[in-house]
């Protein structure tokens, strides 16, 4: 596994210059991060040696370099899942080179349902926590001593300073945000109303089918992690009502302004 990172990374830093100091992953209708990037390059999945290929719609598969508030970034405009087929070392494994690239913080987006009854469609909530509901954990398998401990502390997997600042940017910008935590499930199912019964009662504000396995792997490399969910639909006893993928796309991209809003602020101030 370290052969093939260190092999991805050293094609990358053949077509760019740029040294990364953050690291990003936008989520389903969350792309739009991308137009704030001052792009320097971009390299298509396809061909980095090593990387998986998105293969949902609504993920474009490129990894762009350049500056956002006044930062080096590298940002993966299209993430993997689990539900693609892919084994959770696959889907986290563009974490791995971005750790090598250089990425000293990791910010993640996604498109989540709510299960809080407080939540609303279009609710911007800042991850605190997350609880794994996946099938296994990517770092299951030999440790790779020279990245991070064989058994890595999870006591603080988003970053304390991190959220109470992007609360600081809400405020100071009239942007309401809430606080919660994540359930991460494989899909591609949406949840049924039992098992939205089922994560709400385990502790979950919210729930989705991505995150916890990067940030597990983040925080296995020490790096700091910062997520935020827009809540594209809800889990709620009186209020599920059906759900398509283009139902979830468009409030994402509506909400989407207020989130790029609060991370290219919180990129530029940490």
């Amino acid at each position: 596994m370290l052969a093939q990172i260190e092999a991805s990374v050293k094609f990358i830093q053949s077509r760019t210059k740029v040294t990364p100091s953050i690291g990003i992953i936008l989520g389903t209708g969350l792309g739009g991060l991308v137009k704030e990037i001052n792009i320097i390059d971009q390299i298509p999945y396809e061909e980095i040696p090593n990387f998986p290929v998105s293969t949902v719609e609504s993920h474009s598969g490129k990894l762009i370099f350049g500056e956002l508030g006044g930062k080096h970034v590298v940002a993966m405009q299209g993430r993997f899942h689990f539900y693609e087929g892919y084994s959770l070392q696959q889907v986290t494994f563009p974490v791995r080179v971005m750790k090598l690239l250089g990425i000293q913080r990791l910010f993640v987006s996604n498109a989540s349902g709510g299960v809080n009854p407080a939540f609303e469609v279009g609710e911007i909530m800042i991850q605190n926590d997350h609880i794994n509901l996946f099938p296994g954990n990517p770092l299951i398998g030999k440790n790779i001593d020279e990245l991070g401990p064989r058994f890595p502390d999870m006591s603080e997997p988003y970053d304390h300073e991190m959220i109470a600042l992007a609360k600081k940017i809400a405020l100071e910008n009239n942007i309401r945000v809430s606080f919660g935590i994540y359930a991460g499930l494989t899909g591609p199912t949406l949840e049924t109303p039992a098992e939205y019964g089922y994560v709400r009662a385990i502790g979950a504000d919210a729930v989705g089918m991505s995150t916890v396995p990067e940030v597990i792997v983040a925080r296995h490399m020490e790096i700091p992690c910062f997520a935020i969910s827009i809540i594209t639909d809800l889990g709620v006893p009186g209020k599920i009502q059906k759900v398509s993928v283009q139902d979830v796309i468009e409030v994402a991209s509506r909400q989407e302004p207020k989130m790029t809003l609060i991370m290219k602020e919180l990129i530029s101030r940490i």
